[in-house]
């Protein structure tokens, strides 16, 4: 991966701004040391729905909306990723379980994190650690 640190980018044509990016860069930093990870090169893509929808079609032949697709370049304990977030996802999430869009927003941003330090959340039991560890984390930022 090209750059190492924590990188924030936003689809062209989505109106939206990623507010507190140094703060959110220091939190992620904090929970992969927790996990005892470093961070190499995170890259995180705020898209819309359907730049989404192409990149999980694409990639991992599923037709279906999601909110967050992950892909883990991770080498031993140096986590490295791609993270996309669907930001029409996060608010039609957060209206579903009457949360701030904010808070569904970081709960999104760390759940990447945490796919990329090794959490699944495939089965009811791997997602009840996933959603442990991720309210574990939003106590902190």
């Amino acid at each position: 991966m090209p750059r190492q640190g924590i990188h924030f980018e936003v689809e062209e044509r989505l109106n939206f701004s990623l507010e507190k990016q140094a703060k959110i860069s220091k939190w992620i930093r904090a929970i992969a040391k927790e996990e005892g990870k470093a961070i190499g090169h995170i890259s995180y893509l705020f898209c819309t729905d359907d730049n989404l929808l192409n990149i999980n079609r694409q990639f991992l032949k599923h037709d279906f909306y999601t909110d967050i697709i992950t892909f883990d370049y991770s080498e031993k304990e140096k986590i490295e990723g791609e993270i996309f977030i669907s930001i029409d996802r996060v608010k039609e999430n957060a209206a579903s379980f009457r949360e701030p869009s904010e808070n569904e927003l970081m709960r999104t941003i760390i759940h990447g994190i945490l796919h990329l330090c090794g959490y699944k959340d495939k089965t009811p039991a791997d997602k009840k650690r996933m959603r442990e560890r991720e309210n574990k984390a939003l106590l902190n930022i």
